[in-house]
């Protein structure tokens, strides 16, 4: 079976794409290399650069037929989002039109979606499932709220087989820090540096962290489960910004002292996702918990840039 990924370059998708070569998938990934880099790709993975809003989308379609389309490109920058919300919508919208379109006109069996708990906005209670109202504070929550509703559209009109993927925050080997960084990857990336960390808010907002390895699985498990369904994929997990520093000054071995800045303009307070849904049918269920991946994800980069080793 042949899968098509999206931004297969990129941080997340690769992971993706690492795992479905491990699954005997045959892969072909299309991504512009904009954030993404042709190291990240498994050498046993077809590489198209190419953007998911050209035309050209459509002869690689043509060529390669795949099965399953698994969609992971996007403008993931909120900050961004907001400064040129026009950049936002072109990418993560229209580039999914026109990516639905090519999955109706070559027979694509199903289409699995990365959306974002950025659709939900601020919560109205303490931990979002996927029926909570949808109220995003940023340009980036509606533009990937709006292809939802398309793909579902496709569904109803097309019968394209559908699952959608509302993603927690997601950390690990191979996030950068520009453009789609997190908050623990540029946290990371000061504290190998020894440089100061800067803490938006107070440090009381909370987040719920999960790394890109349980993402990944999610994904491969949706092109055999969930047809039609949105799933929060999460590990239902709140931690607030202090406390997260207080795990990496254990793993550093002393203390970290942060900068704290006003909060900036659509940043959510609190974030934590039900996952009971994914867990009862995705068949899918997380397996990293935050210690062990950001020491997995401090090594790594210790590592590549040869850095003294923290303790732990």
């Amino acid at each position: 079976m042949k899968v098509l990924v999206t931004g297969g370059a990129g941080f997340i998708a690769s992971h993706i794409v690492d795992k479905l070569i491990e699954q005997e998938f045959e892969v072909i990934c299309v991504d512009n290399l904009s954030s993404g880099k042709k190291e990240n790709v498994n050498p046993k993975a077809v590489l198209y650069e190419e953007d998911i809003t050209s035309t050209q989308l459509r002869d690689i379609f043509d060529v390669e037929k795949p099965d399953y389309v698994i969609h992971q490109a996007a403008q993931i920058d909120v900050q961004r989002s907001i400064t040129d919300p026009n950049h936002d919508a072109y990418i993560n919208i229209i580039g999914t039109i026109n990516l639905l379109e090519n999955c109706k006109n070559f027979g694509v069996k199903k289409l699995v979606y990365a959306s974002s708990a950025a659709v939900y906005g601020n919560p109205n209670y303490d931990v979002v499932d996927e029926l909570h109202p949808i109220a995003p504070l940023s340009p980036y929550g509606i533009s990937k709220y709006v292809p939802e509703f398309y793909i579902k559209t496709y569904n109803h009109a097309f019968d394209l087989n559908y699952t959608i993927l509302r993603y927690s925050n997601v950390y690990g080997i191979r996030q950068v820090v520009k453009g789609e960084g997190g908050v623990i990857a540029i946290f990371v990336d000061k504290l190998l540096k020894n440089e100061p960390l800067v803490v938006y808010g107070d440090g009381s907002q909370t987040r719920d962290f999960i790394n890109v390895s349980d993402i990944a699985e999610a994904n491969v498990q949706a092109l055999h489960y969930g047809d039609n369904h949105v799933f929060n994929v999460s590990r239902n997990e709140k931690i607030n910004i202090n406390e997260l520093i207080g795990i990496l000054s254990k793993i550093k071995g002393e203390p970290i002292s942060p900068i704290y800045k006003p909060f900036r303009a659509g940043d959510i307070l609190h974030s934590c996702l039900s996952n009971e849904k994914a867990l009862s049918l995705l068949n899918w269920v997380p397996k990293v918990s935050l210690e062990e991946g950001l020491l997995k994800t401090i090594n790594y980069y210790q590592k590549k840039e040869e850095l003294i080793p923290l303790s732990y």
